[in-house]
């Protein structure tokens, strides 16, 4: 598969967590699982879901690899069904991962691939991508939002046969809230307002920062605690203090942050989105300590482990090294690194915030 032009890794050399060179060689390591057709994997032999595969490739956009990224995208838009979702998970064979594995369909999944097509957008400035993806992600935005709720919340998925799961979850929320405002600046840039995607980001929002209640209980998860700050919803004041709150919690000092207590388990994907949390609220230095931390997990070929369980018998676990998780970091280091397509995405510049109704203001 060939690259739009050679790769750049200037901006992903960051003091104790990468050189240029082991920038490289972890952007080689996601190119290398990455299939003929585009399709990004976990590791080969695995799956893909689109939310990881979305990753995945912004991280190469972020490496300067548009080529790549843009097969991900094709891949994408080949794959998605025709009330626009895509199914939970696509296993990976001999050709590449073309038969779905998991038939129920994400609305968090659904929704991510319009965060993606935006980045993938401000890296390129190619208007003939945008053009293309935009049938695509509206179809995938007008999926999600028919398993909207009347406080705003949206319903985590659709089972195999169809039927709607109303439940909704605050890390899925948050993730859906970032993709949604990135859908609307796609819109925006083609001129096509979409009023009803506002009303529904400014809803999803006000469930976010002030209904708890409308969410299942998941709170023992560490991406229940940053993921509404990662996802833009939470800001200033508010963002510091729920980071503040969950800190001692869910921090190891030297080692990352917990995927969930009470367990010893720090993960690389959780550190580094908090990273990328941090960094949104201004508070770089302490977003470059947590990436520093996650040094322990890169392995020899410049992928890296996927958590690491620190009592007992002190070990790398699953013995897996995930393309999603060497993509989260490369996207924290691109973000420091001043990436504009990225600090874009996540800083929030260039999305609209969304327009609350008024019953929920």
């Amino acid at each position: 598969m060939s690259s739009a032009g050679p790769g750049r890794t200037e901006h992903l050399v960051l003091p104790g967590v990468l050189t240029g060179r082991q920038a490289s060689e972890t952007v080689a390591g996601i190119r290398a699982v990455q299939r003929p057709d585009g399709a990004i994997p976990w590791f080969r032999g695995h799956h893909l879901d689109p939310w990881d595969h979305v990753e995945a490739a912004m991280a190469l956009d972020a490496a300067g690899e548009h080529g790549a990224a843009g097969a991900a995208y094709a891949w994408l838009a080949a794959h998605q069904n025709g009330d626009g979702s895509w199914y939970a998970a696509y296993q990976d064979g001999d050709q590449g991962c073309r038969l779905p594995r998991e038939l129920h369909r994400e609305t968090n999944f659904c929704a991510y691939p319009a965060v993606g097509v935006w980045h993938h957008y401000l890296a390129t400035g190619d208007d003939a991508f945008l053009d293309a993806m935009w049938p695509v992600v509206r179809a995938a935005v007008d999926y999600v939002l028919e398993l909207r709720r009347p406080g705003g919340q949206i319903g985590w998925k659709r089972e195999a046969d169809g039927t709607p799961v109303h439940d909704a979850l605050l890390t899925g929320c948050s993730s859906v809230y970032q993709a949604l405002r990135c859908a609307l600046a796609i819109a925006g840039e083609r001129e096509e307002p979409q009023p009803e995607w506002e009303l529904a980001t400014g809803a999803l929002g006000h469930a976010i920062r002030s209904h708890p209640g409308a969410f299942l209980d998941k709170g023992r998860y560490s991406m229940d605690w940053y993921y509404p700050v990662l996802g833009g919803a939470l800001t200033g004041a508010e963002a510091k203090s729920r980071i503040e709150e969950g800190w001692d919690t869910f921090v190891v000092p030297d080692l990352g942050v917990r995927c969930v207590v009470p367990n010893p388990w720090v993960t690389g994907g959780e550190s580094c989105e908090l990273a990328l949390a941090l960094w949104a609220m201004g508070e770089s230095d302490r977003a470059l300590g947590v990436l520093q931390s996650v040094g322990h997990l890169r392995a020899d070929d410049g992928m890296y482990w996927t958590g690491y369980v620190f009592e007992g018998d002190k070990a790398m676990w699953p013995a897996e090294r995930t393309t999603w998780t060497a993509a989260s970091l490369l996207l924290a280091v691109a973000a420091l690194g001043g990436d504009e397509a990225t600090t874009a995405v996540f800083g929030g510049r260039r999305l609209p915030r969304g327009v609350a109704p008024d019953c929920c203001a």
